[in-house]
């Protein structure tokens, strides 16, 4: 047995860290997990190495403390070198010393996440040798041994591969760690505040977005022009250290988010003309296939070299202090920032400021406009999924359900053109003077000229989690690139336009762009010709007004007037509730009752709380707990071919489904089904459905047709109005009448 720590030299806010682990594993009434929010770069191994330390030291040493690692491999291997360095009285061994001596108490085990992600090159996993490693655990639990869990977040590892080897632990607490984590009710939480981690000189002061990206800036090629702010302030950076004495080479990542062979030649090139290639040692490259230049003492801060190209993000735990710049670079259009990925330029070199603006920020160049925190792993989400069983008493139901027939594809191109056509006529007034529809046109915002134009974050950020917070942002936030549009360049920037567009019509993207060119383009058709531009202005016109063309064909599609012509003839299947399902539940529902209505058991007012459920569909789950004369009552899914499901025509004649949210079986026999949307708040509409009176017309007739009640529900005021009739958008309208009314 140990009989004493080491001391490890911490911050204050590390020290602190440690004593609020320490807290929650001995507090009696504490959550199995504990999540630490800890900002990349805050030293949360020798946190958790101070805490291991510790908790075996002071509270009990009849622990197993169990470490995953994030990464692809190579991680489990240098923390473990960490805590014998660090730690030289305690002991560590990694997860096949484990399968051949067991688990023993006192004992730190690393084990990667590898090892449960891919069996196949594991043996730790794989069928004939599995059953070492749960016997390990179970001869340890038999043994009276307590194991602690310590989870290094990766969540692309968020598997249920990874679940049933952390299950299998049974572990008397988990401890996760996270620079992205939420807070959760379901787990004991604490932060550490990234303002302590700047101050500890750990981290950068500040980060700024696209500092040199002038405002209106006419830019030609994305990685051209980025890489030349990126250089230059590569040697600004490089020159100030030199002047302090300082043998450290600032580095530039420059991220590919798919890395295309032919962008990554482009960028190659760039920086081939600037004087940097891999063969002069200047240039690394790390992609899953391909890896140059990536020396021994790459991460070193005199490492020799300055540009390093790399696919996403680099591996989590990957730690190179003089990496300062990063450029992340477009590939498509209206891709995501990860703010994760900052974390790779955050830290101080020599775990130091310089009291000098310089050498104390991180910078980023990119032309993206949406940052996002990534992707966030179950134990992240506020709510759980369950899986329910079907009262046996329904298991015998059905009722015919509709399908789209595929034979059946709406109107052609000529006749959606010709209706579009008309509404923008009807719409912004618009007649046979081309020049002065261009006018009316970009009046009501429309924008014309062959530049496209990117709007691009800008500015200096303290707090990373600002850059995905847009109550925090504001125009000054950003700064206008300009691009003249390019056929070859901008070719895929427009299909992706288009795309966007097309998903509110429900035709092919060619047929949307034909249509749009008939509108739009130059060309010898003449007829149904609104404006005349050249291609370059057609290209910019198209990727600039995206999300206004597509509100136009959202509105010709919700024309009710035009469904009434229409013929649909649906096909049909046989519905059946689904004998399980999972269903999302608040596991921090206040006073749960159960619902004995339901038609799945064990379903309760968990399931029905307004974390998982509108504010419609809670008080209606609520109103038919309270009424004597159902039998049983059924939540319908969103999409899929296993649930209920009504077709409905658009204005171009276009089928989609629609999933009615109830089903409900009175005990009388009669069936209802009902749809829940949302109502009104303070005089505000919560209904955002432009299909809604497309779907009422057809829900009536489907209900006509087959001998059921039926009716929209709606929520005014925390109460519940059905309207069954004509289709009312004002709930002040006589058709909404009280639930209790009419079922």
């Amino acid at each position: 047995m140990v009989t004493g720590g080491i001391a490890l030299n911490l911050f204050s806010f590390q020290e602190q860290a440690v004593i609020k682990l320490i807290d929650f594993t001995v507090a009696p009434d504490s959550k199995q997990v504990i999540v630490m929010k800890s900002p990349t770069g805050s030293g949360k191994t020798v946190i958790l190495l101070d805490y291991i330390d510790e908790y075996l030291f002071k509270v009990d040493p009849k622990t197993s403390f169990v470490w995953f690692c994030p990464g692809s491999g190579g991680l489990e291997e240098q923390s473990q070198e960490k805590m014998r360095r660090l730690l030289p009285n305690r002991r560590t061994q990694n997860i096949f010393d484990a399968m051949q001596n067991g688990f023993e108490a006192e004992t730190t085990t690393f084990i990667n996440w590898e090892l449960v992600r891919n069996k196949n090159k594991n043996l730790a996993i794989r069928d004939g040798e599995r059953k070492n490693l749960f016997d390990r655990i179970a001869e340890a639990h038999r043994n009276g041994l307590k194991f602690i869990l310590i989870i290094d977040e990766e969540h692309a590892n968020d598997t249920k591969k990874a679940q049933d080897i952390i299950d299998a632990f049974s572990a008397f607490h988990i401890v996760r760690v996270s620079a992205t984590a939420n807070q959760n009710k379901k787990c004991e939480f604490f932060e550490i505040d990234e303002i302590d981690v700047i101050n500890a000189g750990l981290i950068t002061k500040a980060l700024y977005v696209n500092e040199g990206v002038a405002d209106n800036a006419q830019v030609t090629e994305d990685y051209d022009y980025l890489l030349n702010l990126a250089d230059i302030k590569r040697k600004e950076i490089q020159s100030r250290y030199k002047s302090l004495n300082k043998n450290i080479r600032p580095l530039v990542l420059i991220q590919f988010p798919n890395g295309q062979p032919e962008t990554i030649k482009a960028v190659e090139e760039k920086l081939a003309g600037m004087g940097y290639t891999y063969e002069n040692g200047m240039v690394a490259k790390w992609m899953a296939d391909e890896k140059k230049n990536l020396t021994a003492d790459f991460t070193a801060n005199d490492g020799i070299p300055v540009f390093l190209l790399m696919k996403q993000a680099i591996s989590t735990g990957w730690d190179c202090p003089r990496a300062k710049i990063l450029v992340k670079l477009r590939e498509g259009m209206s891709e995501n920032f990860e703010v994760q990925t900052i974390g790779r330029i955050r830290r101080m070199p020599e775990a130091k400021h310089y009291e000098d603006d310089l050498l104390d920020f991180c910078y980023v160049y990119t032309f993206d406009d949406k940052y996002r925190q990534g992707l966030l792993s179950d134990i992240d989400k506020a709510y759980e999924t369950r899986r329910l069983f079907l009262k046996d008493k329904c298991k015998t139901f059905t009722l015919e359900k509709q399908v789209r027939d595929m034979d059946f594809d709406g109107l052609g191109e000529r006749d959606i053109l010709a209706m579009l056509h008309q509404h923008l006529i009807d719409k912004y007034k618009l007649g046979d003077d081309k020049g002065q529809n261009q006018k009316i046109l970009q009046s009501t915002g429309y924008i014309f000229g062959e530049d496209i134009i990117n709007k691009v974050l800008y500015g200096e950020f303290v707090r990373i989690s600002n850059l995905t917070d847009k109550n925090s942002l504001n125009e000054t936030n950003y700064h206008t690139t300009l691009q003249k549009a390019d056929t070859h360049k901008n070719g895929l920037q427009l299909l992706h336009s288009i795309d966007s567009i097309k998903k509110a019509v429900g035709i092919p993207t060619a047929k949307v762009k034909v249509i749009l060119e008939r509108l739009f383009r130059q060309s010898k058709k003449r007829k149904y010709k609104l404006i005349e531009m050249n291609t370059k202005e057609f290209y910019a016109f198209v990727i600039n007004n995206s999300h206004k063309l597509r509100e136009e064909f959202r509105d010709i599609t919700s024309d009710i007037g035009r469904q009434a012509e229409f013929i649909k003839n649906p096909k049909t299947s046989v519905f059946h509730i689904p004998e399980q399902d999972f269903f999302r539940y608040d596991p921090n529902v206040k006073a749960e009752t159960d619902y004995l209505s339901n038609a799945y058991k064990e379903y309760t007012s968990g399931f029905a709380t307004s974390l998982v459920r509108s504010t419609s569909e809670m008080l209606f789950e609520q109103y038919c707990e309270t009424r004597d004369d159902i039998e049983w009552v059924y939540k319908n899914g969103d999409t899929g071919q296993q649930y209920f499901s009504i077709v409905y025509v658009d204005g171009v004649q276009h089928q989609w489904l629609f999933y009615a949210d109830y089903i409900v079986m009175k005990k009388d026999g009669t069936v209802w089904v009902i749809e829940t949307k949302g109502g009104e708040s303070h005089g505000q509409d919560k209904n955002i459905d432009r299909q809604t009176e497309n779907k009422f017309n057809a829900f009536k007739a489907y209900a006509e047709q087959h001998n059921l009640r039926w009716g929209f529900v709606r929520d005014k005021d925390n109460r519940l109005y059905i309207n069954n009739t004509l289709f009312a958008e004002d709930m002040a309208d006589s058709e909404w009448k009280p639930i209790a009314d009419i079922f």
